[in-house]
């Protein structure tokens, strides 16, 4: 319970039919200790009237920036102070876009802009518009802006579709808000992690590469910061920024990863290894572009150094986790590297039309000694706490034995 804290929850709420679903999550805030306070939207009100949200968080429902019962008439100044977290659930596409850009054309957006504590979003909305490229850039620049982006769920929606868009239920919604506002499980703990691709030069202007986008060890990186640690990003080239409180070392072959990697290693407790590293490199790199005359071309690989079992026979290593992105028999294959490597833990995952890869979804089978975990299909932010949280309860079990 949150009762000594009282912690103070602004919670905005947007149009569309996942708003009824806000009703309940007022009630189960108010249930775990925590003070809430109501801002809609003029749409939010076609679907459920202030009333009902008035009644039981016991405050009046703020719906106006012009209100002529506001005592100061500054009520988008008063509310942003007043917060100690701002949640917008449902966040509907449009008010996500108008977020994105800045807008403040009603109260609610409004005191987003003012808003100095962590924002955070319950996206909800038909799985066609979640797809949309749109939406996905809208998502992309709240996530430059450190929104928190909860969500959003997948399975049967209003409209009858199948699929991502609707929002995360209330009760998952306050375990997001609960951990937010716990101490951190990694304070005093050092995470180095591993992200993107490695580059292997054929010639001053060609490579062989991967298509690894980054995005999951940039999420874990953002996710052990959220927990507490003190994180090293080792990152391969990527277009991505890189989370704050993070330190971020670029590198570009297999061979600068690893020296990176054992540089750091002996300061780390944990090594989160998700970097998709070239299994193989050029084995003469020529110093001079390689001209177009012959009609077939022939490359001499020579195999690159595995970082992760050089890391996992170390004499004290660390607490180590792999990652391993496979097309078939994904628990054999995982299975496998995670007894081969020495591993304390291993997350697998098919690659495929819609996760892995270059792509905003994962989905994970997480295996470790004794025990496993399938995290189903979400976004990777959702599955870099899911698998954070697995490891820290992994990782003090360890200890602890």
């Amino acid at each position: 319970m949150y009762t000594t804290l009282k912690k103070k929850i602004l919670l905005g709420i947007t149009g569309g039919i996942a708003a009824y679903k806000s009703a309940e999550l007022v009630r189960l805030l108010i249930k775990a200790g925590f003070e809430v306070r109501v801002v809609m939207t003029p749409s939010a009100r076609e679907f459920v009237q202030p009333l009902t949200y008035q009644a039981l968080s016991g405050h009046r429902v703020y719906t106006d920036t012009f209100d002529g019962e506001a005592s100061s008439a500054m009520d988008h100044i008063e509310l942003a102070r007043w917060a100690d977290l701002m949640l917008i659930a449902p966040a509907s596409s449009n008010s996500l876009a108008k977020l994105a850009s800045g807008y403040a054309d009603n109260l609610l957006l409004t005191l987003c802009l003012a808003c100095k504590k962590a924002v955070a979003v319950a996206p909800a909305m038909n799985q066609q518009m979640w797809a949309n490229p749109a939406t996905n850039e809208n998502i992309a620049q709240l996530k430059r802006q450190q929104k928190l982006i909860w969500g959003p769920d997948s399975g049967e929606q209003a409209c009858g579709d199948v699929g991502l868009g609707r929002m995360l239920e209330p009760a998952a919604i306050v375990a997001l808000v609960k951990t937010h506002f716990e101490p951190g499980k990694l304070i005093g703990k050092t995470v180095l992690i591993t992200a993107g691709p490695t580059r292997e030069a054929i010639d001053p202007v060609r490579y062989i590469s991967n298509k690894s986008s980054g995005k999951m060890g940039y999420a874990l990186a953002w996710a052990a910061s959220q927990a507490g640690a003190s994180v090293t990003l080792i990152s391969g080239p990527v277009c991505l920024a890189v989370p704050e409180q993070v330190t971020r070392i670029d590198v570009s072959s297999a061979t600068e990863m690893r020296a990176a990697v054992i540089k750091n290693v002996n300061q780390a407790d944990i090594f989160i290894a998700c970097a998709a590293v070239a299994d193989y490199r050029v084995a003469n790199v020529s110093d001079q572009k390689i001209k177009k005359t012959a009609k077939t071309m022939q490359l001499n690989l020579s195999r690159n150094p595995d970082i992760v079992s050089e890391v996992t026979h170390l004499d004290n290593k660390p607490f180590t986790i792999g990652f391993a992105a496979e097309t078939e028999s994904l628990a054999e294959h995982a299975q496998a590297k995670l007894e081969r490597k020495n591993l304390d833990m291993i997350a697998a995952n098919l690659v495929g039309d819609d996760r892995g890869f270059d792509k905003e979804y994962n989905e994970l089978l997480v295996l470790w000694s004794g025990g496993e975990k399938k995290l189903a299909l979400a976004s990777k932010d959702d599955i870099a706490r899911q698998l954070i949280d697995l490891i820290v309860n992994c990782y003090i079990f360890k200890n602890k034995t």
